[in-house]
């Protein structure tokens, strides 16, 4: 798809059809150029009156159907830029008109709920939009003196995140994990706390995203009725390389409307980063840049920050990030990780292991770390319940090889103890989301941080060593474990001598203790 009317301040109501490539969208000031050159998505223009400047859109072939983006003068005649949309059909001779200004977005009320591509045009057959304004995607991140300098907790109502891993307003945190783990379950559970309890707007961003992953997203969030108040923009793996790297900033367009015309909190949620590097690389090595170490542009730095420093807090209303982050063959010193945790306040490691064990959401508690979590920020008495944490289940970590060859019998009383919380801390740490309940058939739990807090604390002083394991599985406050169990029966869930523990010894694949078979939430693995 090509771009709508990009030299209009509003967009064109009088027709009830989506905008088309084949829309015309101005002939711009300067005169007509040529095509001249052509290699791939790289397209040479010639232009014998003034050159248009750099990042102004070009349309060219049949019906104007192809859209360049200008990124380099070669001289006082000529231009290089980048195709947006498929090359086929242009030839060496034709005309370019220049459109007089730079890739547009739609922003405005009129854009919720709908569904984009990187030019603006709506992708899921609805009606034409209305009372929305279009503004260029290539724009400055806030001044240092509308930024705001207060670190506040960006709370999500999901008990292991706001405990361990607490988010920043205003903040990125990177989302590590691959297909299978709940990384998706875990954004879209995200947008709908964000949307339904804290009144605020969700944009989701899928940069290189599979066609099919992006029309499931949408029945999703339209199933879990949090569309109203999202907007969704795509940027297939399947359109050239410079549609991918500009479908972003974009997206980071119309979170600054909401954030800075509307003065709301806006929840983006960026499905893949690695892949706008990777978007960038190839659109470098089309332009005939000199690759840096690995392959990667030389320029990679300032492309990355071009698009992070415009996700920030501000007086008004802030821009919060979370956004997936895939690392090349899990290497940490890849040039695109090491970038990409610059920029960084918060890194949260789904665990496949703990996925396994049907322990959702699979965040591993030890790896994933903040850099909110220090006392002046959290508060002296989260900040030490967290270490206590860490701590306890670093401890279990620890004794799981002992426990696996010589069971649990050959433990200290103490050592006992400290696999007795750790393992009623990660069975707590469970929670339903509101997203899965059609098909773990358990009602949603929203937990604030100090329900979360004060249940964690209860059972670091062992005020449910008497309760079972499986009373803490999948319940929102800790007083739910009340409800469900009574004390008196934890010698039958945890007794020493027991085989392994539920980390050695799952339950049989294909079905669950209650002979259902499993999905997205498994029950609680047998005990030891």
């Amino acid at each position: 798809m090509g771009p709508s009317r990009m030299n209009a301040d509003t967009v064109d109501d009088s027709s009830h059809a989506p905008q088309r490539p084949d829309v015309d969208i101005g002939t711009g000031t300067s005169s007509p150029g040529t095509v001249v050159s052509i290699r791939g998505s790289v397209v040479d223009v010639r232009f014998d009156a003034t050159l248009p400047p750099i990042y102004n859109v070009l349309r060219a072939g049949p019906e104007g159907r192809i859209v360049i983006e200008v990124l380099a003068h070669r001289d006082a005649r000529h231009v290089r830029g980048i195709a947006l949309t498929p090359t086929q059909g242009l030839a060496r001779g034709m005309t370019v008109r220049d459109t007089g200004g730079p890739l547009k977005t739609p922003v405005g009320k009129g854009i919720l709920s709908r569904m984009f591509d990187v030019f603006g045009n709506t992708i899921d057959h609805g009606e034409a939009l209305s009372d929305v304004q279009w503004r260029s995607v290539h724009r400055a991140p806030p001044p240092l003196t509308q930024r705001s300098t207060n670190s506040e907790i960006f709370e999500t109502g999901i008990k292991v995140i706001d405990v361990l891993v607490p988010l920043e307003r205003g903040g990125k945190a990177g989302l590590f994990g691959g297909a299978g783990v709940g990384k998706t379950v875990l954004l879209t559970e995200m947008i709908h706390n964000m949307i339904g309890h804290h009144e605020g707007r969700s944009i989701f961003c899928g940069i290189g995203e599979r066609c099919r992953e992006g029309e499931e997203l949408y029945r999703d969030m339209k199933a879990a009725g949090v569309l109203p108040n999202m907007v969704m923009v795509f940027g297939q793996m399947n359109e050239p390389p410079g549609s991918r790297f500009r479908v972003g900033h974009a997206a980071l367009t119309m979170a600054e409307y909401f954030r800075d015309d509307e003065h709301r909190d806006v929840l983006l949620l960026i499905d893949n980063i690695f892949r706008f590097i990777q978007a960038g690389m190839e659109v470098s090595g089309l332009m005939g840049q000199m690759p840096s170490r690995l392959g990667y542009q030389p320029t990679m730095g300032t492309e990355l920050s071009r698009l992070e420093e415009r996700i920030a807090n501000t007086e008004t209303g802030a821009i919060t990030s979370i956004q997936a982050v895939y690392v090349p063959a899990d290497d940490f010193t890849d040039p695109a990780a090491v970038h990409t945790f610059a920029h960084l306040s918060a890194s949260v490691v789904l665990s496949r292991k703990r996925a396994g064990e049907g322990l959702y959401p699979a965040i591993d508690p030890l790896q994933s770390s903040s850099k909110m979590a220090t006392p002046g920020i959290v508060g002296q008495r989260h900040y030490d319940l967290a270490q206590d944490i860490r701590k306890t289940l670093a401890q279990y970590a620890e004794l799981k090889d002992i426990i696996a060859m010589l069971g649990l019998e050959q433990l200290s009383p103490e050592d006992r103890k400290v696999v007795a919380r750790a393992r009623r801390l990660e069975r707590f740490l469970t929670q339903p989301f509101f997203t899965t309940e059609q098909f773990a058939g358990l009602k949603g739990k929203l937990v604030s941080l100090e329900d979360a807090l004060d249940g964690c604390d209860r059972i670091l002083h062992d005020e449910f060593k008497d309760y079972p394991e499986s009373a803490l599985y999948m319940i929102g406050t800790i007083d739910e474990a009340k409800h469900i169990a009574k004390p008196g029966h934890a010698a039958a869930s945890a007794t020493p001598g027991s085989p392994l523990n539920a980390q050695e010894a799952p339950p049989p694949a294909g079905t669950l203790a209650s002979g259902v078979k499993p999905h997205l939430h498994a029950p609680t693995p047998a005990h030891p």
